[in-house]
């Protein structure tokens, strides 16, 4: 704030008396604390909500050293040295200044939360002291502490909701890939055992056609029918690897991904060409249960992309396992496709990428998309393989 306009001897005594009224009369009337300090840090004069605040009367004021009187110590209650105080290096510096984050004390002992500014006063050139403003901002400390506090308690409610909606979806998978295997069983263990049964009753037909003039056209018929059987078996071993490859259960997660790859080389044989390296250390045995399947889906999903949306001549696929105490899988798939603006990537509705990725945290693993427009795209997921969720 400006410096306060004081009455000098020049003055006729009638202005200055008057210039005295309604500076008094300015003083008493705002809600701020002021108060006025000579060269030497003592009060020459102190407001009404001054007093108010810091608990003292205005001639228990006037004439001390305020520093010692209000501001002697940090928050902390370390002692504050005169020489450090804002206030005085007002006029002893020529710096004026704004604190917000320090505490005044009280007569009582006890400290509050004020923001003060100083400024010094300057008269025929000289800086005669200082005027000091200040104001308890305990209410606001208080209002900013319920809002963090809220802020905190909200952060905390929408993570506990998103591990909730991660535990659930979690279980979600987990009850889809066990449903998947049910049905996959149940299809291989009836229709499957059906069909085989139908072929060898439709053979035991074809060899024994009694009447030479139908023979041929009966041979010709069942050869169709052992056709049909052949194109649904086919067609029930596909459905069945689809829902659950029983790869997967039987030899192990290392055997299903190179199994994965090598299903999609041969594919794509005509369009693209595809590099596949897979190294896994000694000594590490291919996890199981729900991490199993999460790397194999994700490993799935990537390659079901690249298929449909890359357009890519070339993809490389790199599967690396580290070594034991703590094995690591790496995996890389870069093609040179069509690629994608990284704004899709981060959309919320691309679920497929979302998908992935979700599946990857859940195992404590990581899952990083790189693509630009005409550039193609590298997918790198990074699975610790000892990590429970």
């Amino acid at each position: 704030m400006p410096s306060p306009v004081l009455p000098t001897l020049t003055d006729p005594p009638l202005a200055a008396e008057a210039a005295h009224r309604r500076l008094t009369l300015l003083l008493e009337s705002t809600g701020e604390g002021i108060f006025g300090i000579d060269m030497a840090g003592r009060c020459t004069f102190v407001n009404r909500a001054a007093c108010d605040q810091l608990g003292w009367r205005t001639d228990e004021v006037l004439g001390r050293n305020m520093h010692q009187l209000i501001h002697h110590s940090r928050e902390s209650g370390a002692h504050y040295p005169e020489c450090a105080c804002p206030i005085f290096n007002a006029f002893r510096r020529g710096e004026p200044c704004r604190i917000a984050d320090e505490v005044l004390w009280r007569a009582d002992g006890s400290a509050f939360p004020a923001e003060y500014s100083s400024y010094p006063v300057i008269e025929h050139g000289q800086v005669q002291g200082a005027v000091v403003t200040f104001v308890d901002i305990s209410a606001r400390r208080q209002a900013e502490a319920a809002l963090r506090a809220s802020h905190d308690e909200l952060e905390q409610r929408v993570a506990q909701r998103t591990a909730q909606l991660r535990e659930l979806a979690h279980h979600l998978e987990a009850a889809r890939e066990a449903e998947r295997k049910r049905i996959a069983r149940e299809v291989h263990d009836e229709l499957g055992s059906l069909l085989v049964a139908l072929k060898m009753d439709v053979d035991w037909l074809a060899r024994r056609v009694g009447d030479p003039g139908q023979r041929e056209p009966m041979v010709a018929k069942c050869q169709r029918m052992g056709d049909l059987v052949d194109t649904a078996v086919d067609s029930v071993g596909r459905i069945i690897t689809d829902l659950r490859p029983s790869i997967l259960d039987h030899q192990g997660l290392w055997a299903a991904l190179e199994w994965q790859a090598q299903e999609f080389q041969q594919a794509g044989s005509d369009e693209r060409e595809v590099d596949f390296k897979m190294h896994v250390a000694a000594g590490v045995a291919p996890p199981e249960g729900g991490l199993a399947i999460a790397v194999f889906r994700i490993f799935q999903e990537v390659l079901s992309n690249v298929a449909r949306h890359a357009r890519a001549r070339r993809v490389a696929i790199r599967i690396d396992v580290d070594a034991p105490p703590a094995p690591v899988l790496y995996l890389q798939v870069r093609d040179d496709g069509v690629g994608a603006v990284p704004e899709a990537l981060d959309d919320p509705r691309s679920y497929g990428v979302l998908g992935m990725r979700e599946r990857a945290a859940h195992f404590g693993g990581r899952l990083g998309i790189e693509s630009y427009p005409g550039c193609g795209t590298t997918v790198r997921l990074v699975m610790p393989l000892e990590t429970a969720p």
